[in-house]
Parts: C-alpha cells; structure tokens; sequence
C-alpha cells in the first residue's frame, strides 16, 4: 500500500519509496564520492561484510544479486537485485539495467526504503571509478575516453571532469547516436568532444579510458594504452564478459574492487585463464587503497588499470546516504506492506490489573 505523508508524527513512519527523481536530488557527486570512499575503507577495516554475489539466468541477460552489512552503527543492510539485459534498448526500449535496492534495518529487521536500482548503480559505480581515479590517474590529465556511452559513460565524464582539468572527451559507441549524444553533453562541461570511429582510435593518447561496454572479448590492447595512462575498467561483471586484452592488464599495475570477484567475474578472469598473469601480480584491493594500505601513483609512466566488478558496499553507501538524506522530508513518498494485514502485527498485551 503506498502511503504519502506530509505531516503528523509517529515512531516508524514507514519505509521510503525513492525513484530516479528522488534519488537524484539527494545523491549529490561530492557527497557520494565522499561516502563510497569512507565505506571501501570501513569494508578494509573490516566494518562491512560483502556475501557472495548470487547469478540468475534470464532469455538474453540475466540477473544478479548483491547484498552487504554494516556490523558497526548504524547496523544496516542492502540487498540490490539488478537485471541485465543488453538487449533491452533495441528490442524493448527499456533500459540494459533495471532493478531494486532494499535498505534494511539490521536491529529490527525492518524494510527502511526501496530504491531504483538504475540510478544507485550508476552513480555510485562513476563515484568508485572517481575514487580510484583520484588514487591512481594523473593529477594532470587532460584528455579522457570514453568506450560505451550509455548511462554509465555519462555518468562517468561528469564525476571525472570534476575531478580533473579535462579539456578533450574522445567517445566511442557502436551505437554512434549514443556517441554523439555524450559529445553533446560533454561541450556543455567545456570540453572539446571528438566522435571517434572505433575504440582502439579513441583510447590511444588519453590519459584516462573508461570502458563500460558488454563486450565479451577485448576492445582495448595494450598498444591502444599510453603509458601513464589510467583505464577504468567496469563493463565485465559475470564470466562471458571481457574488455580489456591479457596482455594490457599484464603490463599494468592491476587494482581490483575485490580479488575473488574480479578473478570470477572481471577482466582479471581472462588474464588468469590466458596465463598473462597470477592473483600474486594484482597490484591490491580498492579498499585497501582507500584505508591507505597499499600505495597509489608515485610515478607519472605508471600505467593502472582499474578492474571494477561492482562491490554492495557502494550500494550500501549510496543507499544510506540517499535514506538520511531524505529521511527528515514529511512529504516523501512512503509504503506499508502490513497497513491493512492485521494478522502480520503482534497481539496487544493486555495490561495486567493492580490487586
């Protein structure tokens, strides 16, 4: 049953109901960064546990589910369950990704908010990028590509051209519309935008690649990639995807959001099947470059690669930041499952009489 509340009181108002709106009025770039950043750490630290991703297969795509806990205060949890279906726009015209993020309350057990999962997962997916890149790009790089220029390659330029002095965008789709749209959105950050003819084009000379794609074999090599440069890497999340070549990750200082995960399910995978590397050879964990255990840039030839598979960590940073951030509005939508089950509510007690 949806509820809209504009004013009264009570103890539980009941859990929120945010769509792509909502979320996008309260999930502002600085503060997500900021969020994302402080929860990679606390999952270092050991404040976060992350369960195993669970893979369901669907007719063309397929769907994933994530969850993480908080077991320091407050004790929450998120469960996002995404559907991935790269069809989706051509066939449908739906979205490739769709989904929900529930945010529980992990003392009482309680539903706290439910949320599009669309928009979570793309912001707080460029906020991680962002994180890495402030770690392990140069802090003077001036031209950035961008392979896959879908939500997620939009997202991605407007949190890195916060970040860097960016002057030029090189954009790749094989959808050119899709290209010529981001070159759009990319002149009004200031940025001169070049519609590139394939991937390998726009990638080489740029200082930061991003690559969001459904590629399941490689789009980029190594000699697509300028040393110095920093790819972020985020289109490969199951085993049948793959974006970057072997021998590009092999010559590069590889972070990984999660090693078990990316040697699963990220460009990684690839890399250890083919040889080209061991799990010994992955320069370190996200985290622990958060938590400042593992060291960043020190030198301008290093290359980096990023290997993102998609941590719930994030999600639950994002998810809480969104809550607390529209928890105090008495006229955000709200939902009650139980508001006409009666038999799903404890039996009042009776309260016993003095003698």
């Amino acid at each position: 049953m949806l509820i809209q509340r504009s004013g009264g009181s009570r103890p539980w108002p009941g859990p929120l109901l945010l769509d792509a709106r909502a979320l996008r009025a309260v999930l502002r770039p600085d503060a997500l960064l900021e969020a994302v950043s402080r929860s990679l750490a606390e999952l270092d630290r050991g404040g976060l546990a992350v369960a195993p991703t669970v893979h369901l297969p669907g007719e063309g795509g397929g769907f994933h589910l994530k969850s993480a806990f908080a077991s320091t205060a407050p004790h929450r949890a998120v469960v996002k369950l995404n559907g991935n279906f790269p069809s989706n726009p051509e066939r449908f015209g739906l979205p490739t990704i769709q989904g929900v993020v529930a945010l529980l309350d992990g003392e009482r057990g309680r539903i706290l908010a439910l949320m599009d999962s669309i928009v979570i997962t793309a912001l707080r997916t460029a906020a991680v990028s962002a994180a890495a890149a402030r770690c392990l790009a140069r802090a003077d790089s001036r031209a950035i590509t961008l392979i896959g220029c879908g939500a997620q390659g939009r997202e991605h330029l407007g949190q890195l051209a916060r970040l860097f002095p960016l002057d030029e965008a090189r954009l790749f789709d094989r959808d050119r519309t899709a290209a010529e749209r981001l070159a759009e959105f990319a002149r009004e950050l200031g940025l001169s935008a070049i519609v590139a003819a394939s991937a390998c084009e726009a990638a080489r000379g740029a200082a930061i690649v991003v690559t969001a794609t459904p590629a399941t074999s490689p789009i980029l090599h190594l000699e697509d990639v300028a040393a110095g440069a920093f790819v972020a890497a985020v289109g490969a999340d199951n085993p049948s995807k793959s974006e970057l070549a072997p021998a590009l990750l092999a010559a590069s200082l590889v972070v990984v959001d999660s090693r078990d995960l990316a040697a699963e399910n990220g460009d990684l995978r690839a890399a250890l099947a083919a040889g080209a590397m061991s799990i010994r050879d992955v320069h370190g964990e996200l985290p622990a470059l958060m938590a400042g255990r593992i060291a960043g840039r020190s030198r301008p030839e290093q290359r980096f690669v990023f290997d993102s598979t998609g941590l719930a960590a994030t999600d639950l940073a994002a998810a809480n930041l969104a809550y607390e951030s529209t928890l105090a509005d008495r006229g955000a939508p709200r939902f009650d499952f139980t508001a006409t089950d009666s038999s799903t509510r404890p039996p009042r007690r009776t309260p016993r009489r003095s003698r």
